[in-house]
């Protein structure tokens, strides 16, 4: 059974279900690349959030091609309510923070839900390729849905490569059946928003801490 970490920020508690580490199987398909044979990969991957005492989750995602063995790129990130600034963030860079929080009540979290029911959210990953893209969307009832927006960049030589992508999606959530909790996740693509999502992965995985 899930317990919230003590200590945790108030204003991480919708975010608090992806807390801990997650395992599993999954299937990465290159058919964004326009190939007309294109080909499905299954891939082994650990996937884990953790809090601190700032007010984001980290995120970092290991994974491994079933058929080979070979070590896929990691992701890196952060992920955290979309709010105004205040003094008590700390940050950019080691600039520290100072004041209390506005966020210390649950009925203060209240305040920040949108006219949608959920709470709006931003997430940045990085990858080691260069690549970097920055999501914004909501978080409602255990899932997540995010786009890519302003402030993403893919590099050159991927781009070059033939292996960019101009927009993406990505939907997160979690399903208890049995007592066991499972946490999906999908990710699909697009030269530009205006153009047709493909799919680029699909995975389920398992909670083991």
């Amino acid at each position: 059974m899930f317990v919230l970490p003590e200590g945790l920020p108030v204003e991480l508690n919708p975010l608090a279900f992806l807390i801990g580490s997650w395992e599993g199987a999954g299937v990465v398909s290159s058919k964004y690349l326009g190939q007309d044979d294109h080909i499905e990969h299954k891939f082994q991957q650990r996937v884990t959030f953790s809090a601190g005492q700032g007010n984001y989750l980290s995120y970092h995602s290991v994974s491994r091609l079933l058929e080979t063995d070979i070590e896929l790129p990691a992701e890196l990130g952060f992920w955290r309510l979309a709010k105004p600034a205040e003094s008590s963030d700390h940050g950019p860079v080691l600039l520290p923070g100072s004041g209390e929080r506005n966020i210390k009540t649950a009925e203060d979290l209240e305040k920040l839900r949108n006219p949608r029911g959920g709470f709006d959210i931003e997430a940045s990953v990085i990858h080691p390729g260069g690549a970097y893209e920055f999501y914004a969307g909501q978080v409602k009832s255990g899932r997540i849905d995010m786009r890519t927006v302003a402030g993403s960049h893919m590099p050159m030589h991927l781009i070059e490569a033939g292996k960019g992508w101009g927009y993406a999606e990505r939907m997160y959530g979690t399903v208890t059946k049995d007592g066991v909790t499972k946490l999906f996740w999908i990710m699909e693509v697009a030269t530009s928003v205006r153009d047709q999502l493909v799919p680029l992965v699909s995975v389920e995985l398992d909670r083991v801490g």
